[in-house]
């Protein structure tokens, strides 16, 4: 009689991220992933390496199960950790060479387009700003000289435009150049861009991927292990941005939560988001899960299961009433960051000062996981005062 293995079958994302992306191993059988704080590992008599570990800097076992599984949620060949969402990004341009030119979106994370326009200026590469959502500019811009890098970010930090991957990324490849999507905000819950023609995923792991506002980490998911990815493991190796092992323990057990998390925070979000944008003192929202947001029928083709846990608001009495209200709030502390369990707020402009893009009147959002009725009470003894 012969017998047979049915094959195991694909698991969800939900379920990979519970069990923490690691299997229980020998000779204990612990749940929880041990702790790797070596930083260096023996050789043999010969020489060799019989645990395959050199040097902590690029080859941490405290890696291996948070990557893995990062991988494994967006889809991708590869995931690489990094010290700070920031320096998982400058990693990505730092792999390309003098003379390249790179389009970037208007609206994005400040500090990071802050950098973006200092690093290229002084590397000798050319940036582009193009509009977001305008897939017809950038098809323009992408034409208009050879292009190796397109860069996305959606939804967009703090006025939250979504850019049309599946589209921006096809216009990128039949122009030669390569998409790297920040989906920091949209997370692995409700959005893969590998899946929509992304060559690399980032995400500043600091902030929805950890989600409990105790780890500053980022993370690069690619679709394939080409040169240009071994540039980027080539810039994380020698230029040290790395993250420690115990933040990336403490990643992996944040990952394990994320699902439970992130869909609850985003269906908080989406309730305070249609109690704001009724209410008198509120002179708009941003938020693509309402139906009336300029982004939102594109959102509803890439955003799947929920539109994230992040909105902005612009009061009707403009920069001094935004200030006044974002001091009243009781359960929103007013903080910078964004994605963890406990709910913030911040005037936007002010944290960015000089220069900014922001309007004046904007509050930026991150909505958590506390009871819904509680953050919807906080807002309107706010704005009511």
């Amino acid at each position: 009689m012969t017998s047979s293995t049915a094959p195991t079958p694909a698991l969800h994302p939900a379920t990979l991220a519970a069990h923490g992306g690691s299997s229980v191993a020998d000779p204990y059988r612990d749940l929880a992933p041990p702790l790797h704080l070596s930083t260096t590992f023996e050789r043999a008599a010969d020489g060799s390496y019989p645990g395959g570990r050199v040097y902590s800097r690029d080859q941490s076992p405290a890696y291996d199960g948070v990557e893995q599984l990062l991988a494994q949620l967006e889809g991708g060949s590869q995931a690489l950790l990094f010290a700070s969402g920031m320096a998982a990004a400058s990693a990505v341009l730092q792999a390309l060479r003098p003379g390249d030119r790179v389009l970037a979106p208007q609206s994005l994370y400040w500090a990071w387009r802050n950098w973006l326009h200092e690093f290229c200026a002084h590397w000798g590469i050319t940036l582009v700003e193009y509009a977001n959502t305008d897939l017809a500019e950038l098809e323009h811009q992408l034409n208009a000289a050879p292009t190796q890098l397109l860069w996305i970010e959606t939804p967009a930090n703090p006025t939250w435009e979504i850019t049309d991957i599946a589209a921006a990324a096809a216009l990128a490849k039949a122009a030669g150049a390569r998409t790297v999507v920040d989906s920091t905000v949209a997370t692995p819950v409700f959005t893969r861009p590998l899946e929509l023609g992304a060559d690399i995923v980032l995400h500043s792991a600091t902030k929805a991927l950890n989600g409990h506002s105790d780890v500053v980490a980022g993370a690069l998911i690619c679709a394939r292990q080409d040169d240009f990815w071994q540039r980027i493991r080539r810039a994380r190796s020698l230029g040290g941005a790395v993250l420690g092992p115990f933040e990336a323990w403490l990643l992996q057990r944040g990952l394990r939560t994320l699902f439970v998390r992130v869909r609850a925070a985003a269906a908080n979000a989406d309730q305070l988001a249609h109690f704001l944008a009724s209410h008198p003192a509120v002179r708009a929202v941003r938020y693509p899960g309402l139906a009336n947001d300029p982004g939102h029928a594109v959102a509803r083709t890439q955003m799947h299961g929920g539109f994230g846990a992040m909105l902005s608001l612009q009061l009707a009495g403009g920069a001094e009433h935004a200030k006044a209200v974002a001091g009243r709030l009781r359960l929103f502390r007013q903080a910078t960051s964004l994605g963890a369990v406990e709910s913030l707020v911040e005037h936007r402009a002010s944290v960015e000062g000089v220069g900014t893009r922001v309007p004046d009147d904007l509050l930026r959002v991150s909505v958590g996981i506390e009871a819904v009725e509680d953050l919807l009470a906080d807002w309107a003894q706010a704005l009511a005062e």
